[in-house]
């Protein structure tokens, strides 16, 4: 049966990019009110492809965008969830880019568009394979479920909500996403562990409004220098460590089996360097770059907003300064500790003279699904047949809230298929997706549906 939906996804693999083109041109900015109408056609796009292959669909109402939901049966086998979003991140200063973001462009192979791989190009792969399988085998090999969500891009404020309000109807034994990216140009992976997140904004207020240096300078605190301090002590600038206390505490150390296994991936420094635009890497002593990346705890500046920042001069102490931080967690961490250690912290570090503000935008668990998953075996099975490699195992450097949301609601795991360049430019300008990708990636996301229908 795999040999007839293999055959019919190569017949038709010119078509699914000028199909993928007609998804990749609305315009699906979940953040922007004012194409709130044009992002449920992204949506609605996805239902009429369920729809059409035969699947029973629906559509989620939210009080911000929808969630498409799709199901049907198949053979025996455990039940798989297919996971994926329609929405897609702003795309920033448009005059870097060297084709519209929104007009679908082909160059040297990949396919350049807002949403190409982050998810819409790697969410179609799938969705392709549920249609190609529905038109040449006429069933699924086992029985699948479909939720495709369009908040993701602004951390999924109604997800919780929708999962747990059709939990019954979403009840499943494995998730499938594809929402991560291969190991290098060549080698696909399997992204089995992401961290967590706590994303902090601090905005420290002095005077009531902004005075002259000359006439107040040394006389009030200067909440740009007092922020700038705080900021400064909570890491080492020897160690790279971060100093807020119990910080470390729960990190969870790789044994040596996973150890070993990591540091013999062909991770390539100097490429990685250049690809980044750095002569030197630099992060917590005693670990190299892969480990930084996947398995230690960080602490970085997002932004600084503070003063006159303006043409020319303006010597003023400025009346307030704000920063934003976010601290990626690994296995153990709780985000919730986390976050009371840090305003904890920030409180003991600023000087007299200033009131703090802090808020929290975002508190994500780390997550982590077991290599022995029988999923996971059927996943590298079902990449290794599409894309003629072998997959590397592997950590993600990011954060998915959806993934510990999923295992505590439904009780199951997820399992992590990435099919796009790891530097695709995501949420950047420039973003693409290889072709050959998009056509390995359908190949492996129907390879997959078999496999687990197999047990």
């Amino acid at each position: 049966m795999i040999g007839k939906v293999i055959e019919y996804i190569d017949a038709h693999r010119n078509e699914y990019v000028d199909r993928l083109k007609d998804f990749l041109r609305i315009k699906s900015i979940s953040t922007d009110p004012a194409v709130k109408a044009e992002t449920r056609k992204a949506g609605e796009w996805v239902l009429k492809l369920l729809k059409d292959a035969g699947l029973k669909t629906e559509m989620i109402e939210t009080p911000g965008h929808p969630s498409v939901f799709a199901h049907a049966d198949g053979g025996k086998g455990p039940t798989v969830l297919v996971y994926g979003h329609y929405d897609v991140q702003p795309t920033g200063d448009e005059s870097l880019w060297k084709s519209p973001p929104f007009e679908p462009t082909v160059r040297d192979g990949s396919l350049f568009a807002r949403g190409s791989a982050d998810d819409k190009g790697q969410a179609a792969c799938h969705l392709f394979a549920i249609e190609a399988w529905m038109k040449a085998a006429g069933r699924l090999p086992g029985p699948v479920k479909v939720l495709i969500e369009g908040e993701e891009e602004i951390s999924s404020p109604n997800l919780e909500t929708v999962i747990r309000s059709n939990r019954e109807k979403l009840a499943c034994d494995y998730i499938v996403l594809s929402d991560t990216s291969k190991f290098n140009k060549t080698i696909p992976a399997i992204t089995y562990g992401t961290k967590g997140l706590v994303y902090k904004e601090i905005t420290l207020y002095g005077p009531k409004q902004d005075l002259h240096s000359g006439s107040f300078g040394g006389t009030v605190t200067n909440p740009g220098n007092a922020l700038a301090h705080i900021i400064a002590s909570m890491k080492d600038p020897v160690t790279n460590r971060v100093l807020i206390p119990g910080f470390y505490d729960d990190v969870l150390e790789m044994d040596d089996d996973e150890k070993g296994k990591m540091l013999g991936l062909p991770f390539d420094e100097l490429k990685f360097r250049e690809d980044v635009g750095v002569n030197m890497t630099n992060g917590e002593h005693g670990y190299n770059t892969v480990e930084r990346k996947w398995v230690r705890p960080t602490l970085d500046v997002n932004g600084i907003l503070c003063g006159f920042t303006g043409q020319g001069g303006s010597t003023i102490i400025p009346s307030k300064a704000m920063a934003k931080v976010s601290m990626r967690l690994v296995p153990n961490m709780n985000p919730r500790k986390i976050y009371q250690a840090f305003d904890e912290t920030v409180h003991l570090l600023a000087p007299q003279g200033v009131r703090i503000e802090i808020k929290t935008f975002g508190c994500a668990a780390p997550y982590m699904c077991p290599l022995s998953s029988p999923a996971m075996k059927a996943a590298a099975a079902a990449v290794e047949s599409g894309y003629g490699v072998a997959p590397a195992f592997i950590r993600e450097g990011g954060s998915l809230p959806i993934l510990p949301m999923f295992k505590e609601v439904l009780g199951a795991e997820s399992i992590m298929m990435g099919f796009c360049d790891p530097n695709c430019n995501a949420h950047g300008p420039n973003e693409f997706f290889d072709l050959d990708d998009l056509h390995k990636g359908i190949r492996s996301a129907a390879q997959f549906l078999e496999k687990m229908a197999k047990g």
